[in-house]
């Protein structure tokens, strides 16, 4: 095990224990900050660890070159200290360019950079607005054919445009992607699930994935997933298979799970904030600015692991032993007040610092995928409050379930009726 992490002289030396089933992030971030900006917590299974909450040290620390993603350089994975069954195995040994470094991030980035530059997400623009419309048709039937009136947004509208998307880059045919939203949540989003299940889903994930490559690799098409099989180096260096699974499952996760949860909590803010919502429809504001303060406000990530000190690193007066595995806290980053101003923790679209979120990360390792989910994001919400600007949640924000997960944020279902109650 690593030395204790050395605190700021005002921060608590009382680590945080980690919480599996998660819950809203906002109360807990606040009281961590508020004992400084790098916080000692353990783990799930008593693995001792620290989170990152401070805006500045976070940008620092996600840019910081003795930090790195590899696992190698978390040596308590290795030494028989962590069981071989500790549930977040699972992020440390998953091998592609979300954990890699320098040279061989930059090869695995490169094999995917391409298909998600500005201009080629843009092409995208004509399938979303497409797919956008059939799910809001779906939306409205499925209200109609409610007893209430109501419908769960994120089965009708926030999951499947999203999804549908990733899939059809990837070359994913239609029957697979129920169960491999499934398989996602269950190894990435829902930390208190048990290690047997989350093994087991990753096993199934796995082999799905490599059916998935297999019948690409024999019927190959204009998707990723056949570009990356056939992808060379100048030097002739290609994917490994786990590099190639590994990757397919970054791009399936990554491009799904984060813009539902980003959709979810954006229409949750705006029936939450009437007044914000008639800034965009009446022209004062646009539905970027939406989406930039919902990065911000609440995040579709909270805590997400993992990044280790490849030496004892101090970060604003903590210091970080090397090979802590460290998480990343993006949504209490959000809302610091030392970089947002004082009303942080109001829902504002007016916000001249909005953009400055760090949801998509910082430095090498920012999002690859961040012109996508913007573009379906934008187009979801313009299109949805477009058709129905008096659509309100069914039930209060705070009686909405949230998600089981330290990591994912946001509510597991969305209840919505399309028309305001009056």
């Amino acid at each position: 095990m690593s030395s204790p992490i050395s605190p700021a002289p005002h921060a608590s030396d009382t680590p945080y224990v980690i919480d599996p089933a998660g819950g809203c992030p906002h109360a807990l971030n606040a009281r961590l900050r508020a004992q400084g900006a790098v916080a000692e917590v353990v783990l799930p299974g008593g693995v001792p660890g620290a989170v990152v909450l401070g805006h500045e040290a976070l940008k620092e620390f996600l840019a910081h070159p003795d930090v790195a993603k590899d696992a190698r350089h978390f040596p308590s994975l290795h030494d028989g200290t962590i069981p071989p069954d500790w549930p977040l195995r699972v992020f440390a040994n998953a091998q592609g360019m979300h954990t890699a470094d320098d040279a061989d991030h930059r090869r695995l980035r490169s094999l995917v950079g391409k298909a998600f530059t500005a201009r080629q997400v843009e092409r995208l623009r004509p399938r979303v607005e497409e797919l956008t419309a059939e799910l809001l048709d779906d939306l409205e039937r499925a209200a109609a054919e409610s007893p209430d009136g109501t419908a769960d947004l994120r089965t009708h509208f926030a999951l499947p445009l999203p999804m549908s998307v990733i899939c059809e880059l990837l070359g994913v045919d239609p029957e697979h992607r129920g169960r491999l939203h499934q398989l996602s949540n269950t190894v990435i989003i829902a930390t208190d699930t048990t290690p047997a299940e989350v093994m087991a889903a990753v096993r199934e994930l796995v082999g799905l994935m490599g059916t998935i490559a297999a019948t690409r690799r024999t019927s190959p098409g204009e998707d990723l997933t056949s570009a990356l099989i056939a992808a060379r180096e100048s030097d002739g260096d290609r994917l490994s298979e786990a590099e190639l699974i590994g990757t397919m499952r970054l791009m399936l996760v990554a491009g799904h799970e984060t813009t539902l949860n980003l959709i979810s909590n954006a229409v949750r803010a705006l029936c939450t904030h009437r007044d914000q919502l008639a800034l965009v429809l009446d022209g004062k504001a646009t539905w970027s600015d939406v989406v930039d303060e919902t990065l911000r406000w609440d995040g579709p990530v909270s805590w997400f692991p993992f990044r280790y000190p490849t030496r004892d690193l101090a970060v604003e007066g903590t210091v970080i032993p090397q090979g802590t595995p460290v998480l990343a806290g993006y949504t209490a980053a959000g809302r610091d007040e030392a970089f947002h101003g004082p009303d942080a923790d109001r829902f504002d679209i007016t916000r001249p610092t909005a953009a400055r979120s760090l949801s998509f990360g910082h430095g090498a390792h920012y999002c690859v995928g961040a012109p996508l989910a913007r573009l379906e994001a934008t187009i979801a919400l313009e299109r949805l409050f477009t058709r129905f600007p008096d659509l309100d949640l069914a039930l209060p924000d705070a009686e909405l379930p949230h998600q089981r997960s330290f990591i994912g944020n946001s509510v597991e279902a969305l209840p919505v009726r399309l028309t305001r109650s009056a």
